[in-house]
C-alpha cells in the first residue's frame, strides 16, 4: 500500500499532534498524515506528565524554550478556552528552606523580571498565608503557573487534525526514511507513503527516526521521573504548587509538589536514568537500550560528573522513606504513610558526545526533513507555538 501526502508528521504526542495540526491550518488544502507507534496518542511523555501550564521562569532569556513557552501559553490559553478545556492558574511557590539558597531565589526573581513574569518575593511568614504547611525562610510567587490535563489537550488536538481533513495512523513505527529525486519515502510494516517533507517528533525515539535520514550528533538518554500521589486526607498539605529552588550541581529540578486538575496532588519527581527508552519502572529492561547507553562516551562523561547525585536519586527510588525525607524539605507534615505510589515517566533528554546535557529546545533538517531533536519539558506547554515554528520551516 502506498499513498501521497504533503507532509508526514512521525510521531503522536502532544507536539507531534500541535505539528499536523499547525501545517494544516497554515495551508487548509495540504495533505497531512501522522504517524503514530503505539496504539493510542500521547501515551509517553505527553500523557505521563505534571500537567503543568509552565511560567518559562528558569529559561535563559532569548532562549527557543523562552520564547515558544510564552508564545505556547497563549496558544493554549485560546486552544482550551475554544474547547472548553478544564484549567487552573493555581500559582507556584518556589522555596528557599536555607540560607545559601537566598541569593539563588534573588537571581531567580531578576530571571522572572527579565521575562516579564508577575511575581512576588515572600518571605517566611508571607509563603504560609499562600501555602500553609510549607517550610521556608523565603519563596518566589508566580500567581501565573497553572495546570491541565495534557492528554485532554492532546485528544482535541487530534479531533481538529481530522476535522482540517488530516489522518491519524496509529500503530504504525517507522522504520525507513529515504529520499529520491526530491520525494521521501517513509515506510512502516507494510505500508510505503511518500512525501515533500517529514517532521520526525518522535520522542524517545527522536534520534533514531533521524538518523534513518542522516547522522546527528545527539542521542535521547531516557530518565525516569518516578511519583507519588498524596492520599486524599493529605491533600490538604497542599494547595497549589510547591516548587525547591533548583540546585545548579544537579540539571534537574528536585521533587515537588504539584496539584493536578483532577483534584490530587503529585510529588516528585526523582530522576534515574531508565534501562528502556520506555523503561517506567526497574522491570522494563531493553538490552537493545543498555548496549547503547553502555557504548555512550557522552553518558560515561554524564554519568562522572553527577555520580553521587546520580546514586542519591537511585536511592530514593528505592527507598520510599528517603523520597518522603526529601519531600519534607519543602512540607515538613508529609509521613512515607501519605504517600502512594503513581504512574511514572520517562523525559527523553537529548545528550552530546561531550556528556552535555542539551538544555534548550532543538531543531535541525533540511527542505526534505525537520528533526525535534531534545523537545522534553516543557514542551507541553510550549507545544502549540512549536508546531507554528516548524510549520513556518517546512517549504510549500
Amino acid at each position: 500500500m502506498s499513498a501521497t501526502f504533503e507532509a508526514v508528521v512521525v510521531g503522536g504526542g502532544i507536539v507531534g499532534l500541535a505539528t499536523a495540526r499547525a501545517l494544516l491550518v497554515d495551508r487548509p488544502t495540504a495533505s497531512v498524515l501522522l504517524l503514530e507507534k503505539e496504539q493510542h496518542l500521547a501515551s509517553h511523555q505527553s500523557g505521563r506528565n505534571s500537567g503543568v501550564i509552565h511560567s518559562g521562569l528558569y529559561y535563559r532569556p532569548g532562549s527557543a524554550k523562552a520564547a515558544l513557552v510564552a508564545r505556547g501559553r497563549v496558544l493554549l490559553e485560546e486552544f482550551c478556552e475554544r474547547h472548553g478545556i478544564a484549567r487552573e492558574y493555581c500559582g507556584k511557590v518556589v522555596v528557599a528552606t536555607s540560607v545559601p539558597e537566598l541569593a539563588r531565589l534573588s537571581r531567580l526573581d531578576e530571571l522572572a523580571q527579565a521575562h516579564g513574569l508577575p511575581t512576588r518575593r515572600l518571605d517566611g511568614e508571607e509563603l504560609r498565608e499562600i501555602e500553609p504547611h510549607a517550610a521556608g525562610i523565603a519563596a518566589l510567587h508566580l500567581p501565573g503557573t497553572g495546570i491541565v490535563d495534557y492528554g485532554t489537550v492532546a485528544n482535541r488536538l487530534a479531533d481538529e487534525i481530522r476535522h482540517l481533513g488530516g489522518e491519524i495512523h496509529l500503530g504504525q513505527r517507522v522504520e525507513r526514511v529515504a529520499t529520491k529525486g526530491g520525494v521521501v519515502e517513509v515506510t512502516a510494516g507494510d505500508h510505503l507513503w511518500r512525501t515533500t517533507h517529514v517532521v520526525n517528533c518522535a520522542g524517545l525515539h527522536a534520534d533514531r527516526v533521524a538518523r534513518l535520514s542522516g547522522p546527528v550528533d545527539v542521542r535521547i538518554t531516557p530518565f525516569r521521573g518516578e511519583y507519588y500521589e498524596l492520599r486524599p486526607e493529605a491533600r490538604s498539605l497542599v494547595r497549589g504548587l510547591i516548587y525547591p529552588v533548583p540546585d545548579p550541581a544537579f540539571p534537574f529540578l528536585g521533587v515537588h509538589f504539584t496539584r493536578s486538575i483532577h483534584g490530587g496532588v503529585h510529588a516528585g519527581p526523582n530522576a534515574v536514568l531508565a534501562l528502556s527508552r520506555e523503561g517506567y519502572s526497574w522491570r522494563d529492561v531493553s538490552l537493545r537500550d543498555i548496549a547503547e547507553m553502555a557504548g555512550d562516551p557522552g553518558l560515561r562523561r554524564l554519568a562522572r560528573r553527577y555520580w553521587r547525585t546520580g546514586t542519591g536519586e537511585v536511592w530514593r527510588s528505592l527507598s520510599r522513606r528517603a523520597f518522603a525525607r526529601a519531600l519534607r524539605r519543602l512540607v515538613p507534615d508529609i509521613t512515607i504513610n501519605d504517600l502512594v505510589p503513581a504512574a511514572a515517566g520517562v523525559r527523553a533528554q537529548a545528550l552530546r558526545p561531550d556528556g552535555t546535557l542539551v538544555e534548550d529546545f532543538e531543531f535541525a533538517g533540511d527542505d526534505s526533513v525537520t528533526h525535534v531533536l531534545n523537545a522534553p519539558s516543557p514542551a507541553a506547554t510550549a507545544s502549540l507555538a512549536i508546531g507554528e515554528r516548524i510549520a513556518a520551516r517546512v517549504p510549500r
